[in-house]
């Protein structure tokens, strides 16, 4: 390492442009980034997009746009040569995604580079290629009108950098949200996606923003979202969608936000869909879609790098501007309207859910949840315990059982259960659903969805440890489609999946296959469950784990949907839980943390009653 003397030097061209490049190019989803929002400048109607290897190998991108001379294509090369601004007071008014001239050198530094372009006045093309910063050919050539340009061998000259890429599919994924990205932000575009010689986008032009959201995200997540209703402002404008407020939602979910058409954010951005949705428990973060308009000399994109973030000459108002467009989409409840699938009418109750099949309760190892009410059960249970369809009586009450059984536990010197109690017996199940109970040792409070939760839980748990998950096999394979990001953290999760007795296989762009599902879930909607476990990687963040932490979580998103989806309970379906919960490891709590069961000890009665 050369000593530092304290001398000032000027560096070396190919250094100062390996540097340049730590700013622009992170990993291979970068340098699709930087050359579709080229190719967006450049007036593309269509984009074409391939990666290999997750980008390492290759990225290509091209475009039908206005393409170069040859003067203009070996000056691209050059740091801070640019069409997109002539002086500094182009800088106060930026139209266009890249202007500061740094991307295309900074990326030919790095790897492999060749560009091949044409403008449609011109009888030939030019191509020019360069070796990790160095001029190797310029040559004339045949190409269509437009531009193509291929990255080969990312950081071939930067191997700390190369280092630090992850797994293929890891860098695809990224590259398919930048894909996302931009194909919402510009829907009268065309755009491809090529993965490893694989076809996986092929989205068309179309005028509406409705078509390009139905498009990548599917029908089941379109019927969530609300369209924002355009206000004509003229100062700060408003469009796109919010997801509608739904308690069974995640509470962390992807969110999409565009700055006169840059895919940005900004802290008051963040801070008016907090304020602006409906509060619940936790760290709520909606699905928005979210389309802002304002006068370019209002916005400073100039502030990162990358231009991830921008900064706004009045916060107040854009803050003001994108609270009162959320409530006023929350007001009208108006579903997206998109031609090309019909979508579910929300506006109207939804349709009774499914029962879940008696053989499937049945072979759930005595988890006895019956999906009917007999004439001698307690009083109908309201909602999530009962189904939809079930009446609620007008006056709720405790409704005791004539004659309650004692239940003991019987003797098991091999299990490592910690029995609660000796024995209890079942008393009651109130109007909210809960069950009563009397033990030795006091009163009990049972929540049965928590410990449906946590009995489903611990057996998925063991039997995915013991490779020896029982599958119930579907008559009809049942397809479903995630939105992109969905698609790409259930991929990454699939062998953790299938070890809980899914049969699950990827089926086409964002599509999945499923032949079969956990014995303990048939009569449920696999898709479902797989949307539920999907979300639920995604509000896990980038915490980190072994196989073994993934597959609890997904056995807990697992239990958390037959809970759900679980109905009212007989006599002895509640004393079979009960037993069942008192044969968990851990009975008092479910995997989300939530409490079980409410316990009241006969010190406690005595003493609240004044009792020698």
């Amino acid at each position: 390492m050369t000593p530092r003397d304290g001398h000032i030097r000027v560096l070396p061209l190919h250094v100062a442009n390996k540097i340049a490049a730590g700013e622009v190019v992170e990993r291979p989803a970068s340098v699709v980034k930087e050359l579709v929002e080229n190719a967006i400048d450049a007036g593309a109607r269509t984009i074409r997009i391939t990666i290999t290897q997750g980008g390492r190998k290759l990225v290509a991108v091209q475009d039908d746009g206005c393409g170069m001379t040859r003067d203009d294509a070996v000056l691209s090369l050059e740091r801070q040569a640019t069409s997109k601004i002539l002086d500094v007071n182009d800088i106060e008014e930026i139209d266009t995604l890249g202007f500061r001239g740094e991307a295309i050198p900074s990326i030919a530094s790095v790897s492999r580079f060749t560009i091949t372009t044409r403008r449609r006045d011109s009888d030939e093309g030019t191509l020019v290629q360069v070796n990790a910063g160095e001029l190797a050919e310029v040559r004339s050539a045949g190409c269509p009108p437009g531009t193509l340009v291929e990255v080969r061998d990312l950081f071939c000259n930067v191997p700390a950098r190369r280092k630090f890429l992850r797994a293929y599919v890891t860098e695809e994924n990224h590259v398919k949200q930048v894909f996302t990205v931009h194909a919402l932000a510009h829907p009268s575009i065309g755009f491809s996606l090529t993965v490893d010689g694989r076809e996986l986008y092929r989205l068309a032009p179309s005028a509406a923003i409705s078509d390009r959201v139905l498009d990548l995200f599917g029908k089941d997540f379109t019927a969530e979202l609300l369209q924002i209703p355009d206000d004509g402002n003229g100062g700060v404008r408003v469009t796109g969608y919010v997801e509608r407020p739904n308690l069974n939602q995640p509470t962390r979910r992807d969110q999409y936000v565009f700055v006169n058409g840059r895919p940005a954010t900004a802290a008051s951005i963040s801070y008016a869909l907090r304020e602006a949705y409906p509060r619940r428990p936790g760290d709520v973060r909606p699905a928005v879609i979210l389309f802002i308009d304002l006068p370019p000399n209002q916005v400073d994109v100039n502030v990162h790098p990358t231009k991830r973030e921008v900064r706004f000459r009045d916060n107040s108002a854009v803050k003001m501007a994108i609270m009162t467009a959320i409530e006023r989409a929350l007001r009208t409840q108006t579903s997206v309207s998109a031609p090309a699938v019909p979508i579910a009418d929300h506006s109207t109750p939804p349709a009774p859910a499914p029962a879940v099949a008696p053989e499937a309760i049945q072979s759930a190892e005595h988890l006895s949840v019956q999906p009917t009410i007999k004439p001698e059960t307690p009083a109908p249970v309201p909602a999530p315990f009962l189904a939809p369809t079930a009446a609620v009586a007008d006056k709720p009450s405790a409704a005791p059982i004539a004659a309650p059984v004692q239940v003991e536990f019987a003797v098991a010197p091999d299990s490592t259960a910690s029995r609660p109690w000796k024995w209890f017996r079942y008393l009651a199940q109130t109007a909210r659903g809960f069950l009563l109970l009397e033990t030795d040792a006091g009163l009990v409070t049972v929540n049965p969805r928590a410990a449906r939760e946590r009995i489903v839980y611990e057996r998925l748990v063991a039997s995915s440890a013991a490779s020896d998950a029982a599958s119930q096999t579907l008559l009809i394979p049942e397809t479903i489609h995630l939105s992109p990001g969905d698609a790409a953290r259930l991929t990454a999760a699939l062998p953790a999946v299938r070890s809980m007795g899914f049969a699950v296989e990827p089926f086409g762009r964002d599509t999945f296959k499923v032949d079969a599902v956990p014995q303990l879930l048939g009569g449920l909607s696999a898709g479902a469950v797989l949307s539920t476990i999907a979300r639920d990687l995604a509000e896990s963040g980038t915490r980190r784990g072994g196989a073994r932490w993934r597959e609890e979580l997904i056995a807990k998103s697992v239990a958390k949907s037959y809970a759900g989806a679980s109905r009212a309970i007989t006599e002895d379906g509640a004393v079979q839980l009960v037993e069942d919960l008192c044969a968990s490891r851990m009975p008092y709590i479910c995997p989300r943390g939530k409490p079980t069961l409410f316990f009241i000890s006969n010190q406690e009665l005595n003493r609240k009653f004044a009792i020698d």
